[in-house]
């Protein structure tokens, strides 16, 4: 196969008839062919997309890339950033010799850094925009699969959510869900099971640890008010670049349960909000998800398959999703069987399980005429990736071991100071930063609780004044009188006697009559 031929088969393969970005050029025999660009058509990003490879060999650039080419497009990116590099969209690159000798290999523009519009949000005490939602929002079968309950447990969170929405009690936090459900369970289990029915203490028991469990990775800072409008996601300067918006996720390594519970909630409040779109010429919205192992390592069965679920339906609302992570095999098959771009980097074989994952890699690429796929693929430098996705009919398009393009912003994070000046001309701060903490099921619970104890306590007051008020008025009908006592005593009935005679007898003399 010669020079020309593989130029030929790489442009046709790449030339598309509506807009496209340009990720790099192809390489033929270790070099890269000039103005042999590798493209990929804007309306089929949101077919998804994966970028794999080991450590050190460029991945979070090539999805730096990526993020900055979909902005000039003015198409707005969400970005997880686990590492804490991807600030640096927010500040323009350097240029070095390097940087100029791969422009000119690629036969692109000319280099020109530049800094990009960049939003930074936070789950936890990062600085940047609050990102919230409320348990109501989440709805109990969300909280069933994340909590990773059973149908009975999963029947009582209904039958709790069910229990609020029709007594208007608000349940905003994970505090108001255990306030509601020890309620239930507890002051309120006659009025739950007049209503609704039994539930069983054991099962409230393992809910309870289980919410205690999400709460230990940080969760209830994510629960709340306010919540944060996805909308917000869809935004453009006023240059008409797309506005990056990088959630700042460095110290929630190791709270995966956390990090699984945020994308569910995401992508269930994208998918429910965003209007359908179908193919449409160009993506809504894309997500890049680094280090994306941590979504799936910890997920239940039931939360994946409604991972899976979602990733399959929401690219008809115009959002694609890109997975970032070392080995492919990270991605669940079922949702490695819905991605149309595939960005390789290179994989080390040490050991013959590397070996192996590297065989199993490579039957996901399509075969080539110019490329040994599995000897290329341990042999790719860093910046360089084998590439493949759909063209606009939706076909794959041809193996391309393309060197990729430098960013032209920063390649590095931004300083504290930088990011003090990102986040104070936010727009969003003071929408979702000031943290709201109006009454809900939890206050309105105690409330009642306090309330029915106050009454019940009354009511054993009144009941105890009762029963002493009996005690005196028997005690006033068994004891006899004075006057009945005397009158028992014989001596004081003799004596009363002899006065009443004689005080007869007096009278009697007094009145002039004798006695006969």
């Amino acid at each position: 196969m010669t020079r020309e031929k593989f130029q030929d088969h790489i442009n046709q393969g790449y030339t598309f008839k509506k807009d496209s970005i340009v990720l790099g050029g192809a390489m033929f025999d270790g070099e890269c062919v000039p103005n042999t660009h590798v493209k990929i058509p804007l309306k089929t990003i949101n077919r998804h997309g994966l970028i794999a490879g080991a450590t050190g060999t460029g991945k979070t650039k090539t999805l730096q890339v990526f993020a900055e080419q979909l902005s000039l497009k003015g198409i707005p990116s969400l970005l997880m950033d686990l590492k804490g590099d991807l600030s640096g969209l927010a500040a323009a690159g350097e240029s070095n010799e390097h940087i100029v000798w791969r422009h000119i290999s690629i036969g692109d523009t000319p280099y020109e850094p530049q800094p990009l519009p960049v939003e930074l949000l936070t789950l936890s005490d990062e600085k940047g925009v609050r990102l919230r939602a409320t348990v109501s929002e989440f709805g109990p079968v969300l909280i069933s699969k994340i909590l990773d309950l059973n149908n009975t447990q999963s029947g009582i969170i209904a039958l709790v959510f069910k229990y609020c929405d029709d007594n208007s009690y608000p349940l905003l936090n994970l505090d108001d869900l255990k306030a509601t459900i020890q309620y239930l369970a507890n002051e309120g289990k006659e009025e739950i099971e007049r209503e609704y029915g039994a539930i069983s203490s054991a099962s409230v028991a393992t809910i309870i640890r289980k919410i205690i469990e999400l709460e230990q990775q940080g969760a209830e800072r994510f629960f709340g008010e306010k919540s944060f409008d996805v909308a917000d996601l869809v935004r453009r300067d006023r240059e008409g670049r797309g506005v990056q918006s990088i959630i700042r996720l460095t110290d929630i390594q190791d709270k995966p349960k956390l990090f699984s519970t945020f994308m569910l909630s995401l992508l269930a409040e994208i998918y429910s909000t965003f209007p359908e779109q179908g193919d449409s010429d160009e993506p809504k919205l894309v997500l890049f998800i680094d280090e994306a192992h941590l979504v799936f390592k910890e997920a239940s069965k039931a939360l994946l398959e409604q991972i899976e679920a979602i990733v399959k339906l929401i690219r008809s609302k115009g959002v694609g999703i890109y997975f970032c992570t070392q080995d492919p095999t990270d991605i669940p098959e079922e949702v490695l069987g819905q991605l149309g771009l595939k960005i390789q980097h290179a994989l080390r074989a040490f050991t013959a399980k590397d070996r192996k994952a590297i065989s199993k890699t490579v039957e996901n690429y399509p075969i080539s005429a110019f490329y040994n796929t599995e000897e290329l693929i341990t042999s790719l430098g860093i910046g360089e990736a084998l590439v493949t996705c759909l063209n606009e009919k939706g076909i794959p398009t041809p193996l391309a071991a393309t060197l990729l393009r430098a960013p032209i912003t920063r390649m590095d994070v931004l300083t504290s100071s930088e990011i003090d000046d990102v986040v104070n001309q936010s727009d969003l701060v003071d929408k979702y930063n000031k943290e709201i903490d109006r009454e809900s099921a939890e206050e309105i619970l105690k409330e009642k609780i306090e309330a029915a104890q106050k009454e019940a306590h009354q009511e054993e007051i009144q009941k105890q004044k009762e029963e002493a008020s009996k005690v005196v008025r028997r005690k006033e009908s068994e004891e006899p009188s004075f006057v009945e006592e005397m009158s028992k005593n014989t001596m004081v009935r003799q004596l009363g006697r002899t006065v009443v005679r004689e005080l007869t007898r007096g009278l009697l003399g007094v009145l002039g009559i004798k006695k006969r």
